[in-house]
């Protein structure tokens, strides 16, 4: 059994059916300890040709058998049966349940996490906490509850027939016992640590599989699959030495237990025996004895466990309390209101901005306005701000108050939900889910429309593409898209955004991977579709938003300059610098083509 704050309104919760299993149990555990008894009628009626029962001799015959063994271990059986069937289904029932529930609330927070937590917080290490630590909360739950309350009741109700039986016989059976528990508690604490380390230690396996497999491109690429294989292999024994270092420590609990039972039970046959050669205790007795003794081995077996289940499972409860508790750091504050339907007015006002845990300034007093329905470019050079200011329309992080505006509102003051919900956005990093290409453009809109579908694929000039594909729009893409080339990928992405037909559309360097032809087929076919509607563009490229009704141009995470193209050529000299390195460029790279061919 295990407590914490996310887990102990589970007892509450699962009360009834914890009770009746609490109950299958206990008649199992007695029906269980009347079987010695039994075998004391057995081996006294062999010796003596009878048996005293309530101080009554009754001679062993055939009717004797029949009524008081046969037909009593039919009866023990049933309920041996029916009884363990039932625990199995309460006890463990629960435990599913418990596991499930923990899972959709560690989900349902993921869900609601902030991006920062996942800059430092990694993949692998949170699918380990989906499934291996999940598991080992399931199994302290039911299989816990069911181990204590067994050892409880099959332990107390042995030990009590075995002081009725010989009182001294059984005090000098506890001697060893109760060694056993302070080595036992002793060793558990010292399990409890190496459990830990040995699920750090597999959340960094995990994590770096993981990122092998998402990047096998990249590796092959560079032909470092060597390099990651020692890399790997060094990672591998490291968890394998803290696994052999946890069953070691799980095998000297097992050795400690063996070793005390084994010398309880040299002391009840050595004593056991001395007291029959004495007359004091007969045969049927001593097997009797040596019955609840069986009995006992259980629980004290379970005791045992439950020690190590509770190391395992006090580590594992902790590691899932930290997501459950991670703070929410972007969230809605109280008595916000939604956005409505948004014209796509946005206006940013002196705000300056740093990530968390960071010291610099991505944007330093950025000021800047976007009317309802203009195509606006942001332009800069790399590291200047264009996706801060992306993320930042997003509600991505925090911003202060009076720094970021939707249709004349605070973006503090209305809903996070709203303003995503008017606003479509294509990544720098494109993502498609490996599903089909119709499920991942719809992924958008919150119903399956197939000529929208189409549509949309035609405006990002990525249906004729998908016409070539074997099966359509049904052909399955692998995992993050991969099996797509760069530029299908980003146009299958911007086809998703156009699905939504949001009042506010953000592009953030998704046209790179394309051709200047295509680029300039995806442009004009926003222009004509999303008339009174905003576009906003971000690219590094100057000839993707030259045409824009106005280009916000970044340097340095400051506003350099905002104007038309030909405003900035004349006014803004670094504006002017990128326009013509990037001519050179281009020059160049069409010379080494004509030399190529």
């Amino acid at each position: 059994m295990i407590f914490g704050k996310y887990i102990n309104k589970y007892y509450l919760k699962f009360l009834a059916i914890l009770l009746l299993g609490l109950a299958a149990l206990t008649a199992v555990d007695y029906a269980q300890l009347e079987i010695p008894k039994l075998y004391k009628y057995i081996i006294n009626g062999i010796a003596d040709g009878y048996n005293v029962i309530d101080g009554e001799t009754v001679l062993f015959n055939l009717d004797f058998v029949l009524d008081k063994i046969c037909l009593p271990m039919i009866i023990v059986i049933l309920v041996l049966i029916t009884g363990r069937f039932l625990w199995r289904i309460c006890f463990l029932g629960s435990g599913a349940k418990v596991e499930e529930d923990l899972r959709l609330r560690m989900f349902d927070r993921c869900k609601n996490l902030s991006v920062s937590y996942y800059q430092k917080n990694k993949v692998g290490n949170l699918m380990s906490l989906f499934t291996n630590d999940l598991e080992t909360v399931q199994d302290c739950f039911g299989w816990g509850i069911m181990m204590f309350c067994d050892a409880a009741l099959l332990g107390g109700m042995s030990f009590y027939k075995m002081i009725t039986l010989k009182t001294n016989l059984a005090l000098f059976s506890l001697i060893p016992l109760a060694c056993m528990f302070v080595a036992t508690t002793i060793i558990g604490g010292y399990m409890e640590k190496k459990w830990d380390k040995r699920q750090e230690a597999f959340s960094e396996l995990s994590d770096f599989s993981q990122e092998n497999f998402s990047g096998i491109a990249v590796i092959k690429a560079f032909v470092k699959e060597a390099k990651e294989l020692s890399a790997f292999k060094k990672l591998n024994k490291y968890n394998e030495d803290v696994n052999v270092e946890f069953v070691k420590a799980s095998t000297i609990l097992d050795i400690t237990i063996t070793l005390f039972i084994e010398s309880v039970v040299c002391i009840i046959l050595g004593y056991g025996g001395y007291l029959v050669y004495n007359g004091k205790f007969n045969a049927g007795e001593l097997m009797e004895f040596m019955g609840y003794f069986s009995s006992i081995v259980w629980p004290i077996m379970a005791i045992s466990q439950l020690i190590g289940m509770k190391a395992r499972g006090q580590a594992s409860l902790k590691r899932v309390s930290e997501l459950l508790s991670a703070s929410q750091d972007v969230k809605d504050r109280e008595g916000v209101e939604p956005l409505g339907e948004a014209r796509g007015e946005i206006e940013f006002k002196n705000l300056t901005f740093a990530y968390p845990e960071s010291e610099v300034n991505a944007l330093t007093n950025v000021s800047f306005k976007i009317e309802a329905g203009e195509n606006v470019g942001i332009a800069g050079r790399t590291g200047s701000g264009k996706t801060t200011i992306a993320d930042l329309i997003l509600r991505a992080y925090n911003v202060p108050d009076g720094t970021v505006f939707i249709d004349g509102k605070d973006v503090n003051a209305v809903t996070i939900e709203s303003v995503r919900k008017n606003a479509a956005y294509v990544p720098q990093d494109n993502f498609l889910f490996g599903d089909t290409i119709e499920n991942n453009i719809a992924f958008a809109s919150d119903e399956f429309d197939e000529e929208a579908i189409k549509e949309s694929a035609k405006l990002a000039d990525v249906d004729g593409n998908i016409a070539e594909f074997r099966d359509g729009y049904k052909t399955m893409l692998g995992e993050r898209g991969v099996t797509v080339s760069g530029g299908q990928k980003q146009r299958i992405s911007i086809a998703r955004a156009l699905m939504k037909n949001a009042p506010v559309l953000i592009l953030d360097d998704s046209v790179s991977a394309v051709d200047t032809e295509t680029e300039k087929i995806i442009l004009d076919n926003l222009r004509k579709t999303r008339k009174g509607k905003t576009t906003v563009l971000i690219a590094h490229r100057i000839s993707t938003v030259k045409g824009m009704d106005k280009i916000i141009y970044l340097e340095d995470g400051t506003v350099a300059a905002v104007g038309t193209h030909n405003e900035l050529m004349e006014t803004c000299p670094e504006y002017k610098k990128t326009v013509e390195l990037q001519l050179i460029e281009e020059k160049r790279k069409q010379e080494e083509e004509r030399n190529d061919a």
